[in-house]
């Protein structure tokens, strides 16, 4: 029991550091732990949005600070989710669709991981108002409903459409996914949440995490074992969630 809980620790500070490194808050990498981990649906999404609330905030002051921000790429897709993350906290999903919906969107950052390499968008072009209103909609019902922040659907549609570079797409996610999460975590609240006996140690590893994954992400450095190590932990979780009743 000790080395289990030491093991969840440590792959949770790994978790905070690399998603802080390409601004995002984490929940995915939060809720395979969980997961794995067994713990109860209930527990997981509010205590994914809390960590999400952190570790997003960190990551988003030190990409703002570097000047990667787009206020006009940000507002449209917030004005959209914000009130739709809030509807998706209200949304209660019995516990084992939940899980098998967490892990179909787990496969998301697990295929990011092993089979895409992230290009450098050398130049962006202008985006229109209507996409992102949809896309803004559509990533914050997620939000809610599951307890993601939205960034590892968000930041691939940004790239692909060349919307922003990769730093300035970091510091777009990382605002949405706490916008999200806050909205996200405010539905869920009318309704009543429970969190871990441990939350206070949770926040504490994942901010030191997130703030030292945010530091090093202003930097060039290799991710790769570390991409490989969290699509690991990504598919040991969506093999659990679909074929075992833990």
């Amino acid at each position: 029991m000790f080395e289990s809980v030491w093991l969840f620790y440590s792959l949770l500070f790994l978790v905070a550091f690399f998603y802080a490194s390409v601004g995002h808050g984490g929940a995915s990498g939060y809720l395979a732990l969980m997961a794995i981990f067994s713990l109860a649906p209930e527990v997981m999404k509010p205590t994914a949005l809390l960590l999400n609330i952190f570790v997003s905030f960190i990551a988003f002051i030190q990409f703002y600070r570097s000047k990667h921000f787009i206020w006009k790429l940000f507002l449209p897709l917030a004005l959209a989710s914000i009130p739709m993350a809030f509807i998706g906290g209200l949304v209660v999903v019995e516990g084992e669709i939940y899980k098998k919906i967490l892990a179909v969107l787990l496969l998301v950052p697990i295929a990011r991981f092993l089979f895409f390499k992230s290009e450098e968008v050398v130049a962006t072009k202008p985006f229109k108002l209507v996409p992102l209103l949809i896309i803004g909609s559509f990533i914050g019902l997620l939000s809610g409903m599951i307890g993601i922040g939205g960034g590892i659907i968000l930041s691939p549609i940004l790239l692909m459409q060349k919307w922003a570079d990769q730093k300035q797409t970091a510091a777009v996610c990382a605002l949405i996914i706490f916008v999200n999460s806050v909205a996200g975590l405010g539905g869920q609240l009318t309704k009543g949440v429970y969190f871990s006996t441990d939350m206070y140690w949770y926040v504490i590893i994942t901010c030191v995490g997130g703030f030292c994954g945010a530091y090093f992400g202003a930097l060039k450095f290799r991710q790769t074992i570390l991409k490989n190590i969290l699509a690991s932990v990504l598919i040991v979780a969506v093999y659990k969630l679909l074929f075992t009743h833990a």
